[in-house]
């Protein structure tokens, strides 16, 4: 990189760094992530933040960066690059930011550990290299932290190269507990339903019209699709990649094969194919703005092959991208239930049980539990169904119901039923 280039470069550096004992605004904390990842802090793993854009993944940086200045750690011995910002368009390659490390050397010389906090990594060419080449340096100790917006970032050459010497942290939306904080308002029915039809995007918050909002999501969804998909893998129809994501925001909760999409599709007279579906389907979930959901024979204790479920990552793009005149709670309450457990570690399943579907079987080490989602169990054939399911389970495990009831119902048989805004 040229001389003038790369001073210019650096330049705009500070800006973002605090080496100047600039005015910091870390944002609203997010107290859950910061008590899992400051412990973290100094440690000698590569620390990785994986999570859809604009989930929150830069403020929680910059947050551990707060941390680590009010531990007495000379901001000099903190180094923080962000790609996406227009400034950097130049550092292309792992040897245009090593460069600039070199640079950042050279003119602070700090002393001690350096902290490196590196955005969006994934935009930089061949950055695993680097970021493998700098947790090795046993001449200069570097605590490597990175972020990135595709689930593909722990794949492959870097998976080999340091398989066992990182650590990774998914990085959702808002929370509820987060959105009540953020608002300074109760955990209760009405919140809870108003955090279902607004979503958990963090920025989302300062947008106070309904129609800013809208535009910001079209706008997050357009950079989803067309650089982290589009651009990334060359895709030729982006207008059929957002029909398929809207088909997703729509159908929400529901069980469907490929071939059911690619058979809807092309009855709307929507050119398409299983081979491309499935590929989009794919491309989507890396970006994190879906997850996919196997069904789980229960009493054969097996995965199923063919129909799934798909969660969006965060509701915001059903609430104001869906094309249904009315999408009502139910599949909303589903969703944030998935987002609610999906946040804490579990991985879920949709369970089967003969001819019957239980909505969540959750999984963490030796925790396990059997869950059914219902808006409201005001009749007897609601609650038969939703308790009933849940009795055809003959194990030990946690068996809960949850809903948006007024009343909490108490125990059926040992199955547990809770408000969801109390979980």
């Amino acid at each position: 990189m040229p001389e003038n280039i790369k001073e210019a470069v650096f330049e705009n550096l500070k800006r973002y760094n605090f080496w100047e004992n600039q005015g910091i605004y870390f944002g609203f904390e997010r107290q859950d992530y910061l008590l899992q990842l400051t412990p973290l802090l100094g440690t000698p793993l590569i620390k990785v933040l994986v999570g859809q854009r604009r989930s929150g993944k830069s403020h929680i940086m910059r947050q551990l960066i707060g941390r680590l200045i009010g531990q007495g750690i000379p901001p000099k011995n903190i180094f923080y690059f962000n790609k996406e910002f227009i400034e950097f368009d130049s550092i292309k390659t792992h040897l245009d930011l090593f460069e600039l490390i070199q640079l950042y050397e050279k003119k602070l010389s700090p002393k001690g550990k350096r902290y490196l906090f590196i955005d969006e990594v994934q935009l930089i060419q061949d950055w695993e290299k680097l970021v493998n080449s700098l947790s090795q340096n046993y001449q200069t100790h570097y605590d490597v932290w990175i972020t990135g917006s595709n689930a593909t970032l722990l794949s492959g050459e870097l998976a080999t190269l340091i398989s066992g010497r990182y650590i990774s942290c998914k990085i959702f939306p808002f929370s509820f507990a987060e959105y009540c904080n953020f608002l300074k308002i109760a955990p209760q029915k009405q919140s809870y339903i108003d955090y279902l039809k607004t979503g958990g995007l963090p920025e989302l918050f300062h947008l106070h019209s309904p129609e800013t909002q809208f535009h910001y999501v079209v706008a997050l969804l357009d950079s989803i699709i067309l650089k982290d998909i589009v651009t990334r893998h060359q895709i030729k129809d982006a207008h059929l990649l957002e029909i398929l994501f809207k088909f997703l925001c729509d159908n929400i909760g529901n069980l469907f094969s490929i071939k059911s999409i690619v058979d809807y599709l092309i009855s709307q007279k929507i050119k398409t194919n299983f081979e491309t579906i499935s590929n989009y389907l794919h491309h989507l979930k890396e970006t994190f703005i879906i997850h996919e959901v196997d069904r789980y024979d229960i009493k054969g204790k097996s995965i199923l092959a063919g129909s799934k479920k798909f969660y969006l990552n965060d509701l915001a793009f059903r609430n104001f991208l869906s094309s249904k005149f009315d999408p009502g709670l139910s599949k909303a309450l589903e969703n944030a239930i998935y987002l609610h457990y999906a946040r804490q570690g579990y991985k879920c399943y949709v369970g089967k049980i003969g001819q019957e579907e239980i909505d969540l079987i959750i999984e963490k080490g030796d925790d396990k539990k059997y869950i059914q989602i219902a808006h409201s169990i005001t009749s007897e054939i609601v609650a038969n169904r939703e308790f009933g399911n849940l009795e055809k389970v003959h194990d030990a495990y946690d068996k809960i119901v949850i809903s948006l009831d007024d009343y909490p119902l108490g125990n059926k048989n040992g199955i547990k039923h809770f408000q969801a805004w109390t979980l």
